[in-house]
């Protein structure tokens, strides 16, 4: 498995988170399917575990951390807002974006499927305009994660973000 961090500027309209990486983990499940992802989630401590795709508008969450864990299909999505990065990503790969963190459907194939999670106590709120000073202060308050979604305890998130 190959992790990679990528660190996203305000962009924008879209705040970004400053100071938390968002994570990608390439190629996690071999073979994909939801039922790898929920358990591993689950597992971790991560909750209000749903299946769905990415809304193909960009947005954000002021409320939560998110996991993205791609079961199915591929697509490119933008990461980090209008000016941000497109990242190709495929069954078995995996991204946690910090709260404030700009995501964005671009393409996918038809069986794209994504299996999301939240860190315990936090809850998504869909955000698709300016971040107000109020809304800003919400993301940096956003307590960090007792677990990583991927690896638990002691995982690469527990390492980057602290």
């Amino acid at each position: 498995m190959n992790i990679e961090t990528i660190i996203f500027g305000p962009s924008d309209w879209v705040p970004n988170n400053p100071h938390l990486p968002v994570l990608l983990y390439r190629g996690l499940f071999a073979d994909g399917g939801p039922t790898d992802f929920e358990r591993r989630f689950a597992a971790n401590g991560w909750t209000g575990i749903w299946t769905n795709g990415v809304f193909d508008y960009q947005h954000y969450h002021s409320g939560a951390h998110e996991v993205l864990g791609i079961a199915l299909g591929s697509a490119t999505l933008l990461i980090g807002g209008p000016s941000g990065q497109a990242i190709a990503v495929a069954t078995g790969d995996c991204l946690v974006l910090p709260a404030g963190t700009g995501h964005q459907n671009l393409g996918c194939t038809s069986n794209f499927q994504v299996i999301g999670a939240y860190p315990k106590g936090q809850h998504a709120d869909i955000q698709t305009s300016a971040a107000s000073s109020e809304t800003l202060t919400k993301i940096s308050s956003i307590p960090l994660p007792h677990t990583d979604p991927v690896q638990g305890p002691s995982g690469f998130l527990i390492e980057k973000w602290r």
